[in-house]
């Protein structure tokens, strides 16, 4: 249902409207600076307007234009990122304000093509920024967008896939407003995210129902096609929290997996839950001689947290120390006092523990 150009300005005009009328009144559709704009799109990657919109008013207080966050310590910036998860995302934005100012003197690219070159951003974030900030008609096109295309116009090819992903792409450069592509691009988000909801869509009151394919072939629960599913892993850890008066032994997370450089406690991980200390194994010799100095008492609550390709079922134990006793903790980590753990980034599921636990 490829739409010729007098659908195409009626469809914009129908959209403008809806839109003008039904938005959300969001602060970054109140500006045209690039650096807000960016941030508001890293920030809700994967992540609600209502969640999200918290974070962004701290960051855009806390760091108020691209040269702030730049010359920002990374653990500041992982601290203030706290709970919305997706750590990579905060890492990568902090890398890319650095770049933004040693590259670009502090001026984000104004083509969607050349932010691509950008740490971070993916087509649809350089579209968005590129369209919001500067007005260049590239269609930016997000999961919302995905659907209102497939529905509307009858796109049944997967759209994880290289040729469905093309199909949508020349779909969207046919129908974006080349007079104002900022709004037409703010319509078709909101329009996804309010109206064209991906369950149980109200078709009766929508603008497109005279002329919608999934409405039509009642095939609203069929598009977007999406094949490829998500293969999730199951993990089991166990934490120990080291405490000695009111300090906390942790540990910044090194490597690939998950959480980078947050803070965690001494963990072993383990191929099932385990009801007892006794059930795992741990060769490390330094950290079983601070277990048998240690008096040992559980958390009574096994923590299942969900993260996007992971499921994590989580014990904990608190592994007191005498005070006057002289340990050796296990390598790379160290004693923190009650303040230095209050603003450590950490996975929000540990604080979670902390403050459940009554430290914190």
């Amino acid at each position: 249902m490829i739409p010729d150009d007098l659908e195409v300005i009626d469809f914009n005009r129908r959209l403008k409207s809806w839109y003008l009328e039904n938005h959300r009144p969001l602060p970054w559709r109140e500006t045209k600076d690039p650096y807000k704009i960016w941030l508001s799109e890293v920030i809700l990657q994967q992540t609600r307007v209502a969640q999200g919109l918290p974070y962004y008013e701290r960051f855009t207080e806390q760091y108020p234009t691209v040269f702030d966050l730049a010359a920002a310590d990374e653990r500041d910036v992982l601290r203030l990122w706290q709970g919305l998860g997706y750590y990579s995302r905060a890492r990568n934005m902090h890398f890319t304000a650095r770049q933004v100012v040693a590259d670009h003197n502090g001026k984000f690219p104004e083509s969607s093509e050349k932010l691509l070159k950008l740490k971070g951003l993916g087509q649809y974030t350089a579209a968005a920024i590129a369209s919001f900030a500067f007005d260049e008609a590239v269609p930016a096109i997000d999961g919302n967008v995905y659907r209102v295309m497939a529905r509307i116009f009858g796109i049944q090819s997967d759209m994880l896939s290289n040729e469905g992903k093309k199909e949508f792409w020349a779909l969207g450069r046919k129908v974006i407003s080349q007079e104002d592509p900022a709004t037409y691009n703010q319509a078709m988000i909101e329009f996804g995210a309010l109206q064209c909801v991906p369950a149980s869509p109200n078709c009766t009151v929508c603008i497109f129902n005279d002329r919608c394919f999934a409405y039509a072939h009642q095939m609203q629960g069929q598009l977007p096609v999406k094949i490829k599913k998500l293969t999730i892993k199951h993990r089991f850890l166990n934490y120990f929290i080291i405490k000695q008066g009111d300090r906390l032994a942790m540990h910044e997370r090194r490597g690939r997996d998950i959480w980078k450089g947050l803070y965690d406690f001494q963990l072993i991980e383990s191929k099932s839950i385990a009801a007892t200390p006794d059930q795992l194994t741990n060769p490390d010799p330094i950290f079983q001689n601070v277990l048998q100095n240690g008096r040992l008492t559980e958390v009574p609550k096994v923590y299942t947290h969900i993260l996007t390709h992971q499921r994590l079922q989580v014990r904990f134990w608190w592994l007191e120390i005498p005070g006057a006793e002289r340990i050796d903790l296990p390598q790379g980590m160290a004693f923190y006092n009650h303040e230095e753990v209050e603003v450590l980034p950490k996975p929000i599921l540990i604080d979670t523990v902390l403050r459940e636990e009554g430290y914190l």
